[in-house]
């Protein structure tokens, strides 16, 4: 695309477009943009328009687009031969980096941010070894004394060095931050000083504070990610005026700054928050350098926690500043400063119980917001929360001071809970806020998956659960007080190790009943602890609750799950969804009297979800759920797959021809699923589907080749006959579809699981003319780029063509393409490789093929071969008896599958739509080391004496010690 004014305005209108609510106006577009994205100077018409364009909204969307493209496309993925070009050509690449720094700095703060972030996109991958004036260019413009240009630098420093704080340490990274530390520390910390005399200077100056004040929470958060990893020396050398400073911002009030927004974080809060983690950090990992500062940090961040009120925009700061004395208190270094009983009381009273409390936003969010909500209470998003924060200071306290603590508390609780029972209506609060406390004290160790796996000793958890829970949940209305109903069905899932499982069996029906309550969080939180009650272990690995002890309750648990769906603001809930799919794995055969509704109303919600998918695991827990149908179903009646395929393909068609993305890799899993159940042909329905599963569209998102590769190895099990019969037109398509894939080091393997499953099933004729093509593509590929991955397959298949076709033609076909070919490939690929074969039934199929090889076929043993015979059989005996080679060359680990950059929909793998593992050498040989024996055996025979005297001459002892334990385990011998 050339840089005219012609492709400006195309890109302009079509960018318009992609604004449209109309799909078919919207579609089109993006799939054009998509289209284009490949060509020349694609990015440079991008960077033109969102600087010259006299529309803002297409400056923002340019914008926008430009980040997303840099994002799929700027990482070169070094694992592709030929299948994934890289989109972005290298002028290209060199203009956008020469560009893109003093075009950002000159935008508007909104187009800014978004080209900041493409900045950091490009600077993960070429920054500093590609990109190595960076830096410089972005210290020097620290001189401009322009605050938006500085503020530009700033986010965009923030965006790029804040991996450091979750990067593994590596000395990459230690050199990378060393030299940013030589070029940044000085230039950031003289900005620092600087701003700070100016915020002085500008102390009455409202617009310039804020200016100011924003530039100081990014140093402060640059601060942070510079010292993560380590101390650096130059901070430590500095750590008076960073320090010094810090405080001093920590303490000061300016009416300016305060905001009028009760929701909204201040400037002022913000830095303050930012300062609260610095000082955290310095205090958990450099306890001994911030010796000195750490009282005056501690007095103020107390005073602050102390004067500080309840409105929600405080939130962040108030949870950064108790998790700072969170963090101080768990230091055996500061024990002493919380040791006086008075303290702690003073802790719990001013700071702890107030930050617990259930304010009016958190009410409006439990009723408005409630996925936010839930998202924060159940997920542990709740990072920022005062409750979160105050509950991870009763962890902290309690690691020195659990006694004295539990005591203060346990008051507390009483007197709350007092304070409810005098007036339950007014005064349900204070028993929330018991809730919360009881749960704070008495939980020390958490996981999301088992609950509680660490509990308090001095807190009764069955008690207080019988007195105080059950009550609540045990009320004739689900509607009431939802708070406590929620907080009750919280700490069942919270406690369920604890809890005795009689408690958990009485739960289950109230459970099963609240997923009827009006409230969104409340029938979420049911469906969910249903959910976590159904996937606890009993003895034995079982399910503590069994099938059985759920009879009485199936056809309940059913309705009010499929109900709550339809209850308002849930109609995607994926708790609910999950649910269902839990119920399904325990109830099993119980649930097939109500599949006939279940899976009408299952695929009613398909077809709608379909038309906009916008909750991906509530999407994957659906088809689970289908699947879990299927399988459950035919297990019991295998005919029912007829009535299956009767439900959901007229919804399949429909999503495939509207080529709805999210779900075609789930429609081809649910598809296998069918077809692996068939016994017999394949109906001709799926036929009709046969051909349009080799369109190469298909297969150029990486989110298909999984399953897509499935479905066509169950074509070829089941209907391999058909194919050959009704469809042979269609084999070069299906040979083309392994040679796309056996190109891309990616997808490899999956051409191999479809090869494989042609040479095993079709009819040899309908092949014949093809297999000679079929090796010579791998000997190029193998010739290319040869990787371990290539070669384990590589080798399974030729050991399973040999057991199909037998030895000599295996032979026969190596050497027609190249004499003494069949030769090499023994000496440079099969004996020293085989070792490095993982997987029982791989290894089982090369052992058959191996054996073949020795003991059927002819050239082996009277021509230049022989003088392999013995290193094969040595390497045979090695594959059965030594561990697995499991080796890998340096540059082969940075092979990420997932790599593959593009608007892709990633494949996401049914657990319940699962593939039995396939044994294709299964009805043939049982044991393949008596195989083995009995095959030499039948050799020796043949031609008596060759055998043992080729054994004699070159079998190491060991070999020929396991070999002789193999021939007397199958009572023959050698001749």
């Amino acid at each position: 695309m050339e840089l005219s004014d012609a492709n400006l305005q195309t890109l302009t209108e079509y960018l318009k477009k992609t604004l449209d609510p109309d799909p078919a106006i919207r579609r089109p577009a993006e799939k054009f943009l998509e289209s284009v994205e490949g060509s020349q100077n694609y990015p440079l018409l991008l960077l033109t328009l969102l600087e010259k364009s006299q529309e803002n909204v297409i400056k923002v969307c340019a914008s926008v687009t430009f980040k997303n493209y840099i994002k799929r496309n700027w990482r070169i993925v070094g694992i592709l031969v030929e299948d994934e070009p890289n989109k972005i050509c290298e002028s290209d690449r060199i203009a956008i980096k020469a560009n893109i720094v003093p075009l950002m700095l000159s935008s508007p703060e909104q187009i800014q941010k978004q080209l900041s972030d493409a900045i950091s996109i490009i600077g993960r991958e070429d920054f500093p070894q590609k990109w190595p004036d960076l830096l410089t260019e972005m210290v020097n413009r620290f001189q401009s004394g322009d605050f938006h240009v500085i503020n530009g630098v700033l986010r965009t420093a923030h965006s790029l060095f804040k991996r450091y704080r979750h990067e593994f340490k590596s000395n990459e990274l230690w050199t990378e931050i060393k030299l940013v530390l030589d070029a940044f520390a000085l230039p950031l910390t003289n900005l620092f000083k600087a701003t700070i005399e100016l915020c002085s200077t500008h102390a009455n100056d409202a617009s310039a504070l804020k200016v100011l004040f924003s530039s100081l929470i990014l140093i402060a958060k640059l601060f942070y990610s510079l010292n993560f990893q380590d101390l650096p020396e130059f901070f430590e050398d500095n750590m008076e005026t960073w320090m010094t400073n810090f405080h001093s911002l920590l303490t000061l009030d300016n009416k300016l700054l305060q905001t009028d927004d009760e929701e909204e974080a201040g400037l002022l809060e913000l830095l303050k928050s930012q300062i609260c983690d610095n000082a955290a950090l310095y205090a958990q990992k450099y306890d001994e350098e911030f010796q000195p500062y750490l009282p005056r940090f501690v007095t103020a961040i107390w005073n602050l926690l102390v004067t500080t009120g309840q409105e929600v925009k405080y939130d962040l700061l108030v949870s950064n500043a108790i998790q700072f004395l969170a963090s101080v208190c768990e230091r055996p270094h500061y024990k002493h400063l919380f040791e006086d009983q008075n303290t702690l009381t003073s802790i719990c009273e001013k700071v702890i119980v107030p930050n617990m409390e259930f304010r009016a936003a958190d009410e409006e969010a439990f009723e408005d917001n409630s996925e936010e909500y839930i998202r924060r209470d159940l997920e542990g998003s709740d990072i920022d929360t005062r409750r979160r924060a105050a509950c991870d200071l009763v962890r902290g306290l309690c690691k020195f001071f659990e006694g004295p603590v539990t005591g203060i508390f346990s008051g507390y609780v009483n007197s709350m809970l007092q304070e409810y029972a005098k007036n339950p209506s007014v005064n349900w609060k204070h028993k929330d806020a018991a809730i919360y406390l009881v749960t704070s004290l008495a939980s020390k160790a958490q996981t999301q998956k088992h609950g509680i796996t660490q509990a308090n000793e001095l807190v009764n958890l069955t008690e207080f659960f019988v007195n105080h829970i059950q009550p609540d949940l045990k009320s004739a209305s689900v509607n009431e007080f939802p708070v406590l109903k929620a907080d009750g069905i919280k700490y069942i899932m919270i406690f369920r190790n604890q809890v005795p499982k009689e408690q958990l069996l009485v739960s289950i029906p109230l459970l099963i009943n609240h997923l009827q309550a009006e409230s969104i969080v409340v029938h979420t939180y049911a469906a969910h602890a249903l959910e976590r009650l159904f996937t606890m272990r009993g003895t034995n690995n079982t399910t503590l609750i069994t099938a059985a002890e759920m009879a009485p309750f199936v056809e309940v648990l059913l309705t009010n799950l499929f109900k709550a769906l339809t209850l308002p603001g849930s109609s995607e809930n994926e708790y609910i969804m999950k649910a269902i799919m839990r119920s399904f794995s325990l109830l099993q055969e119980s649930i097939i009297p109500y599949i006939p509704s279940v899976i009408t109303q299952l695929t009613q919600k398909l077809l709608a979800v379909s038309k906009n998918p916008s909750k991906p695991h509530f999407n994957h827990y659906m088809f689970e759920s289908i699947c879990l149908s299927i399988r459950i179903t035919c297990k019991a009646n295998p005919d029912a797959v007829g009535s299956f395929e009767e439900a959901l393909f007229m919804v399949f068609t429909e999503i495939l021809q509207n080529d709805v993305q999210e779900f075609i890799p789930y429609v081809f899993q649910v598809m296998s699923l069918l077809l692996e159940m068939h016994k017999n042909e394949i109906p001709s329905s799926y036929m009709a589907l046969f051909p349009h599963l080799l369109q190469p569209v298909l297969w150029e998102r990486t989110g298909n080749i999984p399953p897509l590769v499935r479905l066509l190895q169950a074509y070829l099990e089941r209907g391999a006959n058909t194919i050959a019969s009704a469809a042979a037109d269609k084999i070069p398509g299906l040979l083309g579809v392994f040679q796309k894939l056996i190109a891309s080091k990616a997808n490899d393997h999956q051409g191999f699981y479809l090869l494989n499953s042609i040479i095993e099933h079709m009819p040899p004729e309908s092949v014949d003319q093809y297999r000679k093509q079929i090796f010579i593509l791998l000997f190029q590929r193998l010739q290319n780029s040869k990787t371990t991955k290539f070669i384990k397959s590589f080798l399974v298949f030729i050991n399973l063509y040999c057991v199909k076709y037998g030895a000599l033609a295996l032979q026969e076909i190596f050497d027609s393409i190249q004499p003494k070919m069949f030769g090499m490939v023994l000496e440079k690929i099969i004996i020293p490789e085989i070792q490095k074969v993982s997987g029982q039934v791989e290894k089982k199929i090369c052992a058959v093929g191996i054996t073949k090889i020795l003991t059927e076929c002819p050239p082996m043993m009277d021509t230049e071969y022989t003088k392999l015979w013995t290193p094969l059989l040595q390497a045979l005996i090695g594959l059965f008896e030594l561990p697995e080679d499991d080796t890998i060359p340096d540059e082969e680990h940075f092979i990420d599958i997932e790599d593959t950059p593009g608007y892709q929909t990633a494949f996401s793998q049914l657990a319940f739509a699962g593939k039995k593992e396939h044994d294709p050498v299964g009805q043939m040989v049982n044991n393949p080391r008596i195989h083995l024996a009995q095959s030499l055996h039948k050799l020796s025979t043949a031609c008596p004496g060759r055998v043992p005297s080729m054994l004699s001459t070159s079998l190491n002892a060991e070999a020929l010690q396991y070999l002789q334990g193999y021939l007397q385990a199958a009572s023959v011998t050698l001749l």
